[in-house]
């Protein structure tokens, strides 16, 4: 017994201890700290349950340091609600109450120590709220039914077209329910300061409900900025006030591209696809996996190992912007991760893969071409196997290489870069290049001028 005690404790030690804090305390800031503009958002996925068991919140407090360290400025905590125990599967999507903490995360006073903590790192904390539907056992069901959809019969039903019989669909007709989901998401900007919302199935929920949401709850938070996610896919999420929404369709086609069942080209047509009806200062959300994802494989297997999920990551965010990183794909957790229930990550694990993350922020952070607002000159790779993209914006240049294959490829380079000297932004080194370019397996490059 005595074994097995040890054995769990140096465990719980080697998870631990690559999340110590620093030497001090967070202390309230005030409005000094600043929401990043859309376009420069680099948003990290925090699933409380992969940080710790019980008292969440002090654990990511621990673990705050070595997220800035990533270069992020933005957090994205999933759904900290209490759970609904009525027809239950423990989905943190089932919220009982929309005001309060669910015991398993912390206290609302460990949360607010949170996002301080957050502000004082410079970075954002954006919450993650679900206004389709509610648990089953949420106050509001028992006191408002007529605010739920009701079947033929008269019974109260879970979402349409859906398995998720753990809670009960939301009816948007219904003006009194607008303003109770409306005034529950301002307390948390007024009473916890937090810098936004992403929005669960945000589809599902009617455009103008959101038009109204985001009207009141950004006049409430002035002078502060807020940033608003959407989970979706709808044009219209972008009308109706939010800064971006999922760009599903392009993690679709680099998982296809990866596995070479589609070419290189299909990365640019996807790209102008979801960006050519946006209007300026509107972005897509790039990820290789959330959370969702996550419960099906790991970007390490699905993409074809760690070489092949880092190439994925480098084209899908340096081709335009939009950066996301789930907690948990910085150290390669290879397995998959069901956020019905604690998982426990090595933060310790493959610091090689963390340290090369950490790289490809700070090269996105620091060449704002990179970012949403710059502008994507793609070429053409003639066997379809690199991404070559040329990104601009003012003086900033950056030419993007991606080898998507696991096999080495040569290839022409753009007339304009062809016997330039550059530097190899990730290594710092200058390199003198000719007209073609091998690319060994899954290698990437971003390029930049020798004076950047």
């Amino acid at each position: 017994m005595k074994k097995v005690f040890l054995f769990l404790l140096l465990t719980v030690t080697v998870m631990t201890i690559g999340c110590k804090p620093k030497d001090h305390h967070a202390t309230p800031v005030g409005d000094s700290f600043v929401v990043p503009e859309p376009a420069d958002v680099v948003l990290y996925q925090v699933n409380p349950r992969v940080f710790a068991a019980s008292n969440s919140f002090q654990a990511i407090i621990n673990c705050l340091d070595s997220i800035e360290d990533l270069g992020v400025n933005m957090l994205w905590i999933m759904p900290i609600y209490p759970i609904g125990e009525e027809k239950s599967k423990n989905s943190p999507y089932s919220v009982r109450d929309y005001k309060a903490v669910a015991p398993e995360y912390g206290t609302i006073d460990d949360l607010r120590m949170l996002v301080e903590s957050c502000h004082e790192r410079g970075m954002g904390v954006i919450l993650d709220w679900v206004a389709n539907h509610t648990a089953w056992d949420n106050v509001w069901l028992k006191q408002h039914p007529d605010w739920y959809t009701h079947d033929s019969t008269g019974n109260i039903i879970f979402p349409p077209g859906t398995d998720w019989t753990d809670v009960a669909d939301l009816n948007y007709d219904n003006k009194d329910m607008r303003a109770a989901m409306i005034d529950a998401m301002r307390f948390w900007v007024d009473s916890v300061g937090v810098d936004g919302f992403r929005c669960d199935v945000a589809d599902q929920v009617p455009v103008d409900f959101w038009t109204e949401c985001i009207d009141n709850l950004r006049a409430a938070a002035k002078p502060r900025n807020l940033i608003m996610l959407a989970e979706g896919a709808n044009p219209d999420n972008f009308k109706a006030g939010f800064d971006l929404n999922y760009a599903w369709e392009f993690m679709g086609a680099i998982a296809q591209v990866m596995k070479n069942e589609a070419k290189v080209g299909k990365l640019i047509s996807v790209d102008k696809h979801e960006y050519e009806s946006l209007d300026r200062g509107k972005f897509k959300l790039r990820f290789t996996t959330n959370h969702d994802e996550a419960t099906k494989a790991s970007p390490v297997k699905l993409y074809g190992g760690p070489k092949a999920s880092m190439a994925a990551f480098v084209a899908t965010t340096m081709l335009h912007g939009g950066m996301l990183v789930y907690g948990s794909q910085e150290v390669g957790y290879p397995e998959t991760i069901n956020f019905f229930h604690y998982v426990p990550v090595n933060w310790n694990a493959n610091p090689a893969m963390r340290d090369e993350y950490k790289k490809l922020i700070a090269i996105y952070n620091e060449h704002p071409a990179l970012r949403s607002s710059g502008k994507v000159v793609p070429f053409d790779d003639d066997e379809n196997n690199v991404l070559i993209v040329d990104r601009v914006l003012n003086n900033d240049n950056v030419l993007v290489l991606v080898n998507v294959r696991d096999a080495a490829h040569n290839v022409e380079l753009p007339a304009m870069w062809a016997g330039k000297s550059v530097k190899n932004l990730f290594s710092g080194t200058e390199m003198q290049l000719g007209k073609h370019i091998t690319m060994q397996p899954y290698q990437y490059l971003l390029l930049g001028n020798v004076n950047q």
